[in-house]
């Protein structure tokens, strides 16, 4: 399959390496425990030397952390705890000197509960302009309107002092904004040519598929509501068709730059319905969380590949892979884990409630398949989004203690979930010291002693750590990728083989036996050969 668009700076981000930085987990500048803007410039040497195209930035504003920055006080600033707008401007002049792009996060279903229009709204009466920006709703005596759950667990619902409900998908600290009123679509157009006009080259779109919502009244019980991969754009709360007429006011503002600011859509919804959020008169491109999603297996590997790919060329998009990232335990841990017995994708989260001891992690074989799953996905057309520390095989810290937990999931499941913190503990930079090189200081996440062995003053200079992997992978791909397309090779039921333009092969042994090699000249492996023989969980590049 090929795609036919023409390969210009404007489509830059189609084959992009992107590069996932938490912010208050990267780099801390000042010693207080807590990553900052100064803290990520100091490392854009490091970023430069990783080979990666451009960095995704995770959200940086104003916030009380009620759920790691995605609660959002103030749209157009920067977090005084992370730096200034002066700092932000510092890291844009960084990065374009080394020559990586920059996508911020924007986070458009919902504010923080300290966002001054929600202060104006509970301040205002019952009926006011002001609440009208939210969802207020009035309640069944003492109960909420509807007994709908919220992401993060608990009611969906709020009650405010006055008796009225509003409405939070996510946590009590998100109100979700009515993006049927005029003065929020306008303000977010606002705050697209904000960032754009200092020099953001595209946006990742959080939860993208949630911001239209048809709350007629009656609502439906929670029972009632149908499946969101059934209801085909008429979910009252998700991947509602009314959705692309927002994303469409979106594309033209992006278009009025030179070149057009990119944007990819986080939308959990079917393949066939990402095509929209995807789409040219959209944001462009979507993420497609298949492969993250997928076990460590041939046939759910190529299944996922076939169908985002023949997604992505029907709409003249380019498709996204992705591993890890802040929402989910580190693949390197969860492909050393059995897999789970109900059928389901192994996501860990039954090991993390067992602060990870149950089952136990092989670490060696996780660490093998994920070396082998990162040149694969890298070798794929495509746009390939990595998170910060799975460059050093970073396995996730399973072992947090409650009082150092801070995700909301947590706190409103009461402990049904331990949530998403293990793999936002800040990354390790050197072998020692109080936060391992983070800062120097300590980290708001704990880290735990066996952290300095991944570290990159450990990894430096060794030809086999899974840093040199990434640089060495990134290097060569850059000066291999042509074309926007692939074609299989098939042979046994278990290899993964595939050619791109040039004469580029990729080769993945998912089979427990060594399997024999194409006759060509192999330029990179995951992992060392058996002679001409590929082993076990491995990926090779040949050309």
């Amino acid at each position: 399959m090929t795609s036919t668009q023409p390969t210009t700076d404007a489509d830059w981000w189609r084959q992009a390496v992107v590069y996932q930085i938490y912010p208050r987990s990267f780099a801390d500048s000042n010693g207080d425990g807590l990553g900052d803007l100064q803290g990520i410039i100091s490392r854009v040497p490091y970023l430069a030397d990783l080979g990666i195209d451009a960095v995704w930035l995770s959200p940086f504003y104003p916030s009380a952390l009620a759920d790691g920055g995605y609660d959002v006080d103030d749209y157009r600033n920067v977090d005084p705890r992370l730096g200034t707008l002066d700092d932000f401007d510092q890291l844009v002049d960084a990065l374009r000197t080394a020559n990586i792009k920059l996508i911020v996060d924007i986070v458009p279903n919902h504010t923080s509960d300290r966002h001054t229009w929600f202060t104006e709204a509970l301040a205002a009466p019952k009926g006011s302009a002001a609440r009208d920006r939210y969802i207020f709703r009035e309640g069944d005596g003492d109960q909420p309107p509807s007994d709908w759950d919220s992401v993060f667990g608990g009611s969906a619902w709020a009650r405010t002092e006055d008796g009225q409900w509003y409405l939070h998908l996510f946590a009590a600290e998100q109100p979700d904004l009515n993006w049927d009123h005029e003065e929020v679509r306008a303000d977010f157009l606002q705050t697209l040519r904000f960032w754009s006009d200092r020099g953001v080259d595209g946006f990742r779109v959080d939860v993208a598929h949630a911001l239209m919502k048809d709350l007629s009244a009656p609502l439906p019980s929670k029972t009632e509501l149908p499946l969101v991969a059934e209801a085909n754009g008429h979910h009252p709360l998700w991947d509602r068709d009314a959705v692309h007429d927002i994303y469409r006011e979106w594309r033209d503002v992006l278009n009025e730059y030179d070149p057009p600011r990119s944007a990819v859509a986080e939308a959990f919804v079917p393949a066939a319905r990402r095509a929209r959020y995807a789409s040219a008169d959209g944001l462009g491109q979507a993420f497609n969380f298949d492969l993250l999603q997928a076990d460590w297996e041939y046939d759910k590997f190529r299944n996922v590949i076939e169908e985002n790919l023949a997604v992505a060329e029907q709409n003249g998009s380019s498709s996204t892979w992705v591993f890890s990232n802040h929402d989910v335990v580190r693949h390197a841990t969860r492909y050393g884990l059995p897999k789970d017995p109900s059928g389901l994708w192994q996501d860990g989260k039954a090991w993390l409630l067992s602060n990870g001891t149950e089952p136990t992690v092989d670490v060696e074989l996780g660490l093998r398949r994920a070396r082998a799953a990162v040149l694969l996905m890298l070798a794929l057309p495509g746009s390939a989004y990595l998170y910060q520390g799975e460059e050093l095989g970073l396995q996730e810290v399973g072992e947090l203690p409650a009082a150092n937990l801070q995700d909301p999931a947590y706190f409103r499941s009461k402990g049904a979930e331990k949530g998403r913190d293990g793999c936002r503990v800040p990354i390790p930079w050197t072998v020692g010291g109080l936060s391992f090189g983070f800062g120097s200081g300590g980290s708001h996440l704990l880290q735990p002693k066996w952290f300095g062995a991944y570290s990159v003053e450990a990894q430096e200079g060794d030809a086999g750590s899974t840093l040199s992997l990434y640089r060495k992978a990134l290097a060569v791909r850059r000066g291999l990728q042509t074309g926007n397309s692939l074609t299989w090779v098939d042979g046994t039921d278990w290899v993964l083989h595939f050619t791109r333009p040039g004469g580029w092969q990729s080769v993945t042994n998912f089979g427990a036996a060594p399997v024999e090699l194409p006759d060509a000249a192999v330029v990179l492996s995951s992992g060392p050969l058996e002679g001409d023989k590929l082993p076990s969980d491995t990926t090779a590049w040949l050309i």
